[in-house]
C-alpha cells in the first residue's frame, strides 16, 4: 500500500498539520486504525500534562520487617504491615 501526505485538522487547537506518508506507514505497522486527532504540538502538551500530575504525598513509616525508617506513597493503616522497598521485594520474590 502506498501512502501520500495528507493534511488533518487538530481537534484541540484547530490548526492544520501534515500527516506524512512515513507517519501513516508507522501507524499501519503498529496496527493503528485511526488517524491522529491532535497536531504534534498538542500531543506533546498533552503528554507533558499527563506526566506532570504533581508529586505524590509521601508518608514516613517504620518497616515491619527490618525496622528502618522509610517513606511510602499512601497513608498506612494499622491493620496491615508496611515494608521498605528492599523488604517488600524480598517478601514478594519468596511468594
Amino acid at each position: 500500500m502506498t501512502f501520500t501526505d495528507r493534511t488533518l485538522t487538530c481537534k484541540e487547537c484547530g490548526a492544520e498539520f501534515a500527516f506524512t506518508a512515513s507517519e501513516q506507514e508507522f501507524y499501519a505497522e503498529k496496527g493503528f486504525v485511526n488517524d491522529p486527532a491532535r497536531c504534534p504540538e498538542c500531543r506533546s502538551a498533552r503528554k507533558r500534562q499527563r506526566n506532570n500530575r504533581g508529586e505524590r504525598e509521601m508518608h514516613p513509616v517504620i518497616c515491619a520487617e527490618c525496622g528502618c525508617e522509610t517513606e511510602i506513597p499512601f497513608k498506612p493503616t494499622d491493620d496491615r504491615p508496611v515494608y521498605c522497598q528492599d523488604c517488600f521485594q524480598k517478601i514478594r520474590n519468596n511468594q
